[in-house]
């Protein structure tokens, strides 16, 4: 019987970064938000090696400042919003949806306001939706985990970032996948 690839393995041509409110106001109050920052940065580096697109979203920039260093300079034009779902922001979310960009991989604070609502929106599309759980995180360990069994059980899928770069690659003959793994590597040891 021949091989079947899975349509639920992520693919670089499909996929999109979603980068939600990673700003300076925020990031400070979250226990992990340092970590959700470097893990969203290595995410991103990845993501440039095998032209992966990716957007930033910043809630009320006026009160919550604009996204931390170096994300700031990495996003120059986060785009702004008031609500809680950056599903709104839709210059980014309409080029990928014309480019066929149907795996939107989510990053942010806070999982339990803003993810939560954006990726329930995402998931009203007919997105694929994919947390990125080392850059995820709320104020509270309680609020985070039930937000994130909601997203789960409503169709979001939970990942990690090392599994999203394997997933893009799909085999070791890729030819990113030296610097892939040496980018691994670098995280793993870090």
């Amino acid at each position: 019987m021949p091989h079947h690839a899975s349509t639920d393995v992520l693919q670089p041509h499909r996929s999109a970064i979603l980068i939600i409110d990673l700003q300076q106001k925020l990031v400070p109050v979250i226990p992990s938000g340092q970590d959700v920052v470097a893990w969203t940065q290595s995410l991103l580096q990845g993501a440039d090696l095998l032209d992966v697109p990716s957007a930033a979203t910043v809630q009320y920039p006026k009160g919550l400042g604009g996204l931390v260093d170096p994300l700031d300079q990495q996003f120059p034009s986060a785009q702004e919003k008031l609500d809680f779902s950056s599903a709104v922001c839709r210059t980014a979310l309409d080029r990928w949806h014309h480019e066929g960009r149907d795996q939107i991989l989510v990053c942010g604070i806070e999982t339990h306001i803003c993810v939560l609502q954006t990726v329930l929106d995402l998931l009203a599309e007919g997105k694929q939706v994919f947390i990125v759980s080392e850059a995820v995180a709320a104020r509270g360990g309680w609020e985070h985990e039930t937000a994130m069994a909601q997203m789960q059980q409503q169709g979001a899928i939970i990942t990690t970032v090392e599994s999203v770069f394997f997933q893009w690659l799909r085999s070791a003959s890729h030819p990113q996948f030296k610097a892939i793994s040496k980018l691994v590597k670098s995280f793993a040891d870090g």
